[in-house]
């Protein structure tokens, strides 16, 4: 992708998602299972970081929540 400019990669953990999105621990986990009837295929994904851990990407958090205020503002 010559010429886009590189967004800074910050990895984020449970609480902080928490933390910045508002929402419960098992509402995260309930939109990320297809199963869920609150699955939302727009939530981002976790990624391993090692061992058990997972974490998030920051920008993609931050890129999510904006596309909620988006939504919720359309008339």
């Amino acid at each position: 992708m010559a010429g886009t400019p590189k967004r800074k990669i910050r990895f984020i953990r449970l609480k902080t998602v928490m933390k910045d999105t508002g929402l419960s621990r098992a509402s995260i986990y309930n939109r990320l299972k297809k199963s869920s009837k609150y699955y939302d295929p727009t939530f981002p994904k976790q990624i391993r970081i090692g061992g058990g851990a997972v974490a998030w990407i920051e920008y993609e958090v931050e890129d999510w929540m904006e596309l909620q205020i988006e939504n919720s503002r359309v008339e």
